[in-house]
This record gives structure tokens, sequence and C-alpha cells, in this order.
């Protein structure tokens, strides 16, 4: 297989969870994108549990320490948002957002929490 091939079934599989229903295809998009060492990889899969707009998905991206707008890579981080500031019903996002900013026990992920929001709040 060539990379390019590659690249393409790598896209087509997340694009495939991410229009699944099954609540498992969070979870695996988890367990596997969201873990990957490919940034390419981590930014696909943080943008396609954005698209999702589920509880369960928007919270891995916006709550887990190292994910989505967590992630250490800046292009991760920055294509996250941006879907998270795309989105057309903002209310499931903004309730993470909200709840994150509030309870949760590291200061560094409840200050992004807080940035994002302020940033969904001018969008």
């Amino acid at each position: 297989m060539t990379d390019r091939r590659t690249e393409k079934d790598v896209t087509n599989i997340i694009e495939g969870l991410r229009l699944n229903p099954d609540p498992r295809s969070i979870e695996l998009l988890e367990d596997v994108g969201t873990n990957s060492s490919i940034d390419a990889i981590r930014e696909m899969t943080s943008c396609a549990l954005v698209r999702k707009n589920l509880h369960d998905s928007l919270k891995v991206v916006i709550t887990n320490k190292g994910k989505g707008i967590n992630d250490m890579s800046t292009s991760v981080a920055m294509s996250t948002i941006n879907e998270l500031l795309a989105l057309q019903d903002k209310t499931e996002a903004v309730k993470i957002l909200e709840d994150t900013v509030q309870m949760h026990s590291d200061e560094e992920v409840r200050d992004n929490a807080r940035s994002v929001k302020a940033l969904m709040a001018l969008s």
C-alpha cells in the first residue's frame, strides 16, 4: 500500500466511525484515534468527535488532558477549536465547557475550556 492509499483508508475509517450511531464508535475514536502518536490522526479524530456533536464525543475533546482542545499539538488543538466554533448547535458543547470550567480538577484544562467558551460566545 502507498502512503496516499493508507491516508485515504484512515480518513474513511475515521469518517465511518463519526457517522456510526453505535456509542462504541466514540470509545474507539477515543482509544485509537486520540491516543495516536501521529498528529494528523489525532486532528482528524478530534474533529470527527466534535462533528458527532454528542455529549460523550464532545466530553472527550473538551475535558481530557492531552486530547482535543488540550492536545499538545497546536494544529490538533486549533482544529478542534475551529470545529467547535463551526457547530450549528453549540448547546451541548457550551454546557460541557461550563461544567469543565467549574468542576475540572486540572487548572490548565479549566483555563482552556474558559478560553474556548469565550470564543464560542463571540461566534
